[in-house]
């Protein structure tokens, strides 16, 4: 199926929310990082700044910045009222309210925008997707995947989700996966049969409740290793 860049809605996090989202430590930011579906958000840059080592994959790539730009501009404001009339699924905290939420959002994706030319010339920036990932087995210590696997749930199938961690634990040596609700912010109704599933394939799946809380219930990820063998698809 043709991805279509009038059926995306970009939507950007910032390289804090992911350090709370995946409890990122000095050593963890240290290691070989895959971000997997990271979209528009600033962790590359921001982890690049600091010296780090990082690639994101998300199919947006194939885009240019001033298509992704333009995009951005076309359902900001449309999210942002989705947002309003959905306002009870979200924790009012650290950020205080929807204009807060426009703001961090836009602050994230113009970072993202700024980094993204050189960031496609550096190859920190690679047009990929799931369930395929175009890496050597064990290529990064580290694999974040953020608002893809479990939320969108509904259309993606259990199958699919399976494919994908397997693919994911192939190149990285630790996954991790935030947040573990699906829209509507309720449990992922895959999330029991894959934990089921992945320790019978002898991996190690621990679930971990990490400090960042938007999406009412959502402040836990998913840990996946696979130390004694390789993952097969």
């Amino acid at each position: 199926m043709a991805f279509r860049l009038e059926e995306v809605v970009p939507w950007g996090r910032s390289f804090e929310e992911y350090r709370k989202m995946f409890a990122l430590s000095d050593k963890d930011l240290s290691e070989r990082i895959l971000g997997c579906a990271d979209g528009p958000a600033s962790f590359n840059s921001g982890l690049t700044k600091r010296k780090g080592k990082i690639v994101s994959v998300d199919p947006l790539y194939r885009f240019s910045r001033e298509e992704i730009r333009d995009r951005i501009d076309q359902v900001f404001e449309t999210v942002l009222g989705e947002t309003r009339k959905n306002a009870h699924e979200f924790v009012w905290e650290t950020i205080p309210s929807v204009e807060a939420l426009g703001q961090t959002r836009r602050k994230a994706m113009d970072d993202f925008l700024d980094d993204y030319s050189e960031g496609l010339d550096e190859e920190r920036y690679i047009n990929a997707s799931l369930p395929e990932l175009p890496f050597r087995e064990k290529e990064f210590d580290l694999a974040l995947c953020s608002h893809y696997l479990f939320l969108y749930s509904p259309h993606l199938s259990l199958d699919f989700h399976l494919r994908s961690i397997r693919e994911l634990c192939r190149v990285a040596r630790e996954l991790r996966i935030f947040p573990l609700l699906e829209l509507g912010a309720v449990p992922s109704r895959h999330l029991e049969e894959i934990q089921k599933k992945l320790r019978e394939e002898e991996h190690t799946v621990s679930i971990v409740s990490v400090s960042y809380e938007f999406q009412r219930g959502g402040n836990r990820m998913m840990k996946v290793r696979n130390d004694s063998a390789v993952c097969e698809g």
